[in-house]
């Protein structure tokens, strides 16, 4: 008989393969039916992160159309009118440990709208932004460590890749660069986004210490690079740390020829 260590061991890796496996068939369905016309529907949530916005849009004010795709959500929307411009679509990867503040990053960028507490991401989780011309997606996957072996196969469909750090996470960083120098060693020219989260604790890294801790400066000079201090919090929205400047890097970025 396997002794219970052995059996719980391979109970997680069992079910982080099964995770990672809906999540790719997740991705390929979405490819396969972008072409059509059709998509993941509306979750309810959403709707109503939406709709508070425009209600608290000023009179005139467009919103960007945006929308969060994964488990639970409604039925598809109705497939885009005949004559309707083509969106260039783009996808943004985000990546980072567990407990990184991933899922917050993904939740600001896409709705300025408060909440106490954001869930972390046990597998996956996607949302979708219609910006200036583009359709992006934005995929998060997670960052325990029976995930991270899967990391590697979300790559080849990304144009920008965000890796997420706890500036507070001292202890981690050494497993964070092996993470990231991993995967850049995989896609040598994909740009690459570094957000330095948390910078709202008073005893988090700096942008230009976990530049170092997270040796980037042995990065080629033909990668796109850009390390931003974030804090992904309501409070820190106006601040000087905003993921509100990650929103209008990523539309830089993926509005290039």
């Amino acid at each position: 008989m396997a002794p219970p260590g052995a059996l719980r061991d391979l109970t997680l890796a069992l079910g982080a393969a099964v995770a990672a496996f809906g999540s790719l068939l997740f991705i390929a369905w979405k490819i396969y039916f972008r072409g059509i016309g059709t998509g993941i529907g509306w979750s309810d949530w959403w709707e109503r992160e939406l709709q508070e916005l425009r209600d608290r849009a000023p009179p005139g004010d467009a919103l960007p159309e945006h929308r969060a795709v994964g488990p639970g959500t409604g039925p598809p929307p109705h497939p885009t009118p005949c004559g309707t411009p083509q969106l260039d679509w783009r996808q943004v990867l985000v990546l980072g440990l567990d407990g990184a503040g991933k899922s917050s990053v993904l939740h600001y960028i896409c709705s300025q709208t408060a909440r106490e507490h954001i869930a972390p991401t046990r597998s996956f989780n996607s949302a979708q932004l219609y910006v200036e011309g583009l359709e992006m997606d934005l995929l998060e996957v997670g960052g325990s460590q029976n995930l991270r072996a899967y990391w590697p196969h979300y790559l080849s469909q990304a144009h920008v890749l965000v890796f997420v750090v706890d500036s507070v996470d001292r202890s981690r960083l050494l497993t964070a660069r092996q993470e990231l120098h991993t995967l850049l060693a995989a896609e040598p020219r994909l740009p690459l986004v570094v957000l330095a989260n948390k910078q709202d604790k008073s005893d988090a890294l700096s942008a230009a210490e976990l530049r170092e801790e997270l040796a980037l400066h042995t990065l080629s000079e033909q990668r796109e690079l850009f390390l931003l201090p974030t804090s992904a919090t309501w409070a820190s929205l106006s601040t000087a740390t905003s993921v509100l400047r990650v929103k209008s890097l990523l539309v830089t970025l993926l509005s290039q020829p």
